[in-house]
């Protein structure tokens, strides 16, 4: 059995790569629209354009399984590439198709649009006739972490998820249960929530406080004001983006109950074992 990974250049595709490659002698292709980028990864490395389904067609050729990254274009555009990469692998005799969706609010918010082009792409899944799994994302905890210079500086995390909880996640985390996804039959025909334990900023921000000896405190922010301030930082599209994610946070569509132990057949990393790697 072949398999192959979409976005093998980015970071949750390099992740699920590395999770197959300790689980599994099996083929493994990795897809990337910039194959150099993907070339330290130790597996064959093939062109994956979601825009150009004639390269993707010849790219998954003797592939049986395929993981498909959600990709990054704007919610209309990002609709119709993930439909040329279902017909390539179609076309190309692939049998099974392994999705990253994600969670969120469906209407109602700016990140909606997202959301509903997600599902949009689950639904073209569904009715491909190919074997399917599909996995719900909860949100990478990985930009906090990264963020930490910022809080520090500033002594707060500040956004409009007010007291809502957040389904977070790790790659390494979804990784291996996409690489078990990929691997066990026992999957097919499910759709997943994959997440650990939900959290709020309050416990968020003292988690920072415990791992890395900060001070910070939760400063909740209006939603208009949030978005005005990730705009003026991210930019209109990712600005307005981030700031519809924390707004479906308060609005409680990220604090759901996990199927990452049916994934994934063992528990999320807890949030107390994550934060203890990190303690400085």
């Amino acid at each position: 059995m072949t398999i192959a990974v979409t976005a093998a250049s980015g970071q949750l595709g390099s992740a699920i790569i590395r999770a197959l490659s300790q689980m599994t002698d099996e083929p493994i292709v990795g897809l990337a629209r910039s194959p150099e980028k993907a070339s330290a990864l130790g597996v064959e490395i093939r062109p994956g354009d979601y825009a150009d389904r004639e390269q993707m067609t010849a790219s998954l050729a003797g592939v049986d399984t395929l993981l498909l990254v959600s990709g990054m274009a704007d919610p209309d555009e990002r609709v119709g590439q993930h439909q040329n990469v279902i017909e390539a692998a179609r076309s190309s005799g692939v049998k099974k198709i392994v999705y990253t969706s994600i969670q969120g609010v469906e209407s109602g918010t700016a990140f909606s649009p997202v959301v509903q082009s997600n599902r949009q792409t689950e639904a073209d899944i569904r009715a491909s006739g190919l074997d399917w799994a599909i996995g719900r994302n909860g949100i990478y905890i990985e930009p906090d972490i990264d963020y930490l210079g910022h809080y520090r500086k500033s002594g707060a995390i500040a956004n409009c998820a007010g007291d809502g909880k957040c389904g977070y996640t790790t790659r390494d985390e979804l990784a291996f249960a996409y690489a078990r996804m990929l691997l066990e039959p026992a999957h097919q025909g499910q759709t997943y929530r994959l997440h650990g334990e939900p959290i709020s900023q309050a416990e968020l921000a003292a988690y920072f406080n415990r791992a890395f000896g900060t001070e910070l405190h939760y400063q909740p922010m209006s939603v208009a004001d949030y978005r005005a301030e990730r705009i003026d930082t991210l930019g209109e599209f990712m600005g307005t983006i981030i700031a519809g994610i924390y707004e479906g946070i308060r609005m409680g569509a990220l604090d759901t109950d996990s199927d990452y132990e049916k994934a994934a057949g063992r528990p999320h990393q807890s949030w107390d074992d994550y934060f203890a790697l990190l303690q400085k």
